[in-house]
């Protein structure tokens, strides 16, 4: 497709990511329609136009193929069915191969083994015979984890291996799901993730890998680059590279890792779409993962991944909030230097929910955390972990 100032790019989802997007693909003279599923929040509001209804509505599918020149997906939890149709009309990048898999954990893990891709032990369970089974084949602590719909630690459950743990009869009962995962237990040295680029043409470009440290399962802080040994950087890439090649994607993905204690890395989990721990790309690098994401489905040119300055990206959770509409004084965030401040446009907060996060520059890493760690404090946030 040719970069004209009509071209309009339809939005399958209507968060924050369907938001970025939106304010990358304006700048650059693209128009956006952003169909949320449901009520349109705040954070659909830059789409040129946002459709409301249900995803099973026929009407609104017409409507937004018809005004489409291509589609993107804002979320991977968009119903297979949609993807489908959508793609029977219309170019959707990334295709339905790559959202189904990563949408569902059975399907991803298969994946990540099937092409040789190293990822945390894992069995397939569908009753507690089968978990009995697993639980005696996976040694020590496991996870247990939903095969759909899991994001931010939902749909798991922590299997300790200790002599009070329940029967796997009990366990399964009390889990509540008819199909699951049963993973390792990694014991973590970090947890890392690479924002990789792939283009129409087949053309793969990846991010500086990003550190990551999690706070009751959300993301909290991304630190750029990695503190940690290039070579070890290099082999994330690599490896986010071969998942996307391996999954013929077109678009951006996140590829998120575990680095065990003996320094192994370990793919944990894929989104197919923009990532929480990429948000440092708008003020960091040459070309963010949202202009990324457009120039991709329009048949444009990749940017630039460069790292302009070390970065710390810290999530925004409504935790922060006074009530559900009333935000904090964010003066500690604007007397920062070379700190941003990104609003979702969300109108109700609630704890645990991402309201918006700052990225804050450095000219070296030392700096950037420093800044960050003020700007914390003054919000009665815990220091970033060395």
């Amino acid at each position: 497709m040719n970069h004209q100032s009509e071209t309009c790019i339809g939005v399958l989802g209507g968060g924050q990511l369907g938001r970025m997007l939106a304010l990358e693909a304006r700048r650059m003279g693209l128009r956006v329609l952003q169909w949320t599923g449901g009520d349109a929040s705040g954070a659909a509001r830059l789409a040129d136009q946002a459709l409301t209804e249900s995803f099973d509505c026929d009407e609104t599918l017409e409507n937004f193929i018809t005004q489409s020149d291509v589609v993107t997906v804002e979320f991977e939890n968009i119903p297979k069915e949609l993807l489908q149709k959508v793609s029977g009309r219309l170019p959707l990048m990334p295709s339905v191969r790559p959202v189904s898999i990563c949408q569902n954990r059975e399907l991803e893990k298969n994946f990540l083994a099937e092409n040789g891709i190293p990822t945390a032990q894992f069995r397939i369970v569908d009753d507690a015979e089968s978990l009995k089974g697993a639980l005696g084949e996976i040694t020590g602590d496991v996870i247990l984890k939903t095969v759909e719909s899991g994001y931010d630690g939902k749909g798991q459950m922590l299997v300790p291996d200790n002599p009070d743990r329940l029967s796997a009869e009990e366990i399964w009962n009390s889990f509540g799901d008819t199909r699951a995962i049963v993973e390792e237990r990694i014991n973590l040295s970090a947890e890392l993730s690479v924002m990789v680029v792939r283009a129409q043409t087949g053309e793969i470009t990846t991010y500086d890998p990003a550190e990551n440290q999690h706070k009751n399962h959300i993301l909290d802080v991304s630190i750029v680059p990695a503190r940690m040994p290039e070579s070890l950087l290099k082999e994330a890439q690599d490896i986010a590279s071969k998942v996307a090649e391996s999954l013929d994607y077109v678009g951006i993905m996140g590829v998120e890792f575990f680095l065990n204690e003996t320094g192994d890395l370990l793919v944990n989990e894929m989104a197919p779409r923009p990532h929480n721990s990429g948000h440092h790309t708008l003020d960091a690098c040459e070309s963010s993962q949202f202009e990324q994401q457009a120039r991709v489905i329009c048949g444009l040119p990749l940017g630039s991944t460069n790292l302009l300055k070390p970065a710390v990206m810290v999530n925004l959770l409504g935790d922060l909030w006074v009530d559900a509409t009333t935000p904090p004084d964010w003066s500690p965030v604007l007397t920062t230097p070379s700190a941003k401040l990104h609003l979702y446009g969300k109108l109700h907060a609630k704890p645990g929910r991402k309201m918006g996060h700052i990225t804050i520059l450095g000219d070296t890493i030392e700096q950037a955390l420093s800044r960050a760690n003020k700007c914390r404090e003054a919000y009665g946030l815990s220091p970033i972990e060395d």
